[in-house]
């Protein structure tokens, strides 16, 4: 078994300009996991910079109010929204309300540095 807490997972700013917590990452912990998992915020006012990744993305909405952008697409998000972000795709997140958002996200294959692009 394994277990950890979001508070022992140091904060960090992402390539996007998002704050990550990286809570599961087969490369930080002896799991096999053929993915990982980060909890994230974006502060109100505030969009992540125009990225991509080789992987695939699902982001789950826990707090707050926005509209993710996928290439051409646009679509809002609240708590409880869930959104694919297909391997390669552009994307970005916008904060549209009066706190942050809070979300979760899970990437396959696991995140890593390489596999990302910021398009802006």
């Amino acid at each position: 078994m394994f277990g950890t807490h979001r508070e022992r997972c140091p904060e960090f700013l992402a390539g996007d300009h998002t704050r990550l917590r990286e809570l599961l990452h087969p490369a930080k912990a002896d799991l096999k996991l053929g993915y990982s998992l980060a909890h994230g915020f974006l502060d109100p006012g505030q969009q992540s910079l125009w990225h991509r990744l080789t992987s695939s993305e699902v982001y789950y909405f826990i707090a707050g109010c926005g509209l993710m952008k996928v290439e051409e697409e646009s679509m809002p998000v609240e708590a409880g929204s869930v959104i694919y972000v297909p391997p390669g795709a552009k994307q970005a997140l916008l904060n549209t309300g009066t706190s942050p958002i809070e979300f979760l996200c899970l990437v396959d294959p696991a995140w890593k540095a390489e596999d990302e692009a910021v398009v802006e």
